[in-house]
């Protein structure tokens, strides 16, 4: 028999490649890792952590989820979690952060800053815990407190017209005025403005800001602190009880140095509708 033309051996041979590594990496090596990760002690990080209360799944360890009511707003009577930009929130489909840096502090349109939305959700987080959400660089009203200063002329740029009286009346000798519609800030100097908020803030800055993945479902236990009198009272129980109930859901530092203790807030949630039952 003729030997095969060269150029059809090196298709046969590229053939015979193919067929061996799909064998190999498309068939052997997928059921090998599957059945490696139904050891003991990693089957349930390989099926996805999921949490089951009562035969029903309800979430994921690994993956934050809303405590929210149909209209959107939090449950009074559970822990919240930190803010996701995954998608419409901890979507793990579309696990991202929000690409906004601290040098973000001028709304755009509708588009709000960083430093708007930080601002916005410490006054909302302030008020549904009943502390003081104000922080530096932040109107009361709850937007970024930046001023664009023009010649003989200064404006408040997140405020936009018609408002009530700008965050500040004046600035140095001159009057303050709203944000008017097609206000470009560029034209003057950006200033932003400290005010008289604390330099520790009564919100942490886990609650006003969205994690790296967008599916963090962690808190710190400062946040969970401050969550801990309004949940008590909407479940008619002592602080206390529910203090001890956030401490059997903190996970302390990564091989005992490194980060800072957690609180997983699904886990906190399931605990807390065990021991004391929401009533309302």
């Amino acid at each position: 028999m003729n030997a095969l033309p060269g150029w059809l051996r090196r298709h046969v041979a590229a053939l015979r490649a193919l067929l061996v590594f799909t064998a190999v990496l498309g068939v052997l090596y997928p059921l090998a890792i599957t059945a490696a990760a139904q050891v003991p002690g990693l089957k349930d990080h390989a099926d996805g952590s999921h949490v089951s209360v009562d035969g029903r799944q309800v979430g994921s360890e690994l993956i934050g989820q809303p405590f929210t009511g149909k209209d959107g707003n939090p449950l009074r009577q559970y822990f919240q979690g930190r803010p996701s930009a995954a998608g419409d929130g901890y979507d793990p489909t579309a696990t991202s952060a929000s690409n906004l840096g601290p040098e973000d502090i001028i709304d755009k349109g509708d588009e709000q800053s960083l430093l708007s939305m930080v601002c916005t959700r410490s006054k909302e987080i302030g008020e549904l815990n009943g502390v003081d959400g104000s922080r530096p660089y932040c109107t009361k009203g709850g937007v970024g407190a930046v001023l664009s200063v023009q010649p003989g002329r200064v404006i408040s740029v997140n405020e936009p017209c018609p408002a009530a009286a700008p965050f500040i009346a004046e600035y140095k000798g001159v009057k303050v005025e709203c944000a008017p519609a097609g206000l470009d800030p560029r034209a003057g100097k950006i200033v932003p403005v400290r005010g008289s908020a604390p330099a520790e803030p009564a919100v942490p800055a886990d609650a006003v800001t969205a994690s790296g993945s967008g599916l963090d479902p962690h808190i710190s236990v400062a946040y969970a602190e401050l969550q801990a009198r309004r949940v008590a009272e909407m479940r008619g129980v002592p602080v206390r009880t529910v203090r001890k109930l956030v401490g059997g859901a903190t996970t302390g530092r990564a091989l005992g140095f490194m980060g800072q203790p957690v609180v997983n807030v699904l886990q906190l949630n399931i605990a807390l509708d065990k021991a004391a039952p929401y009533r309302g």
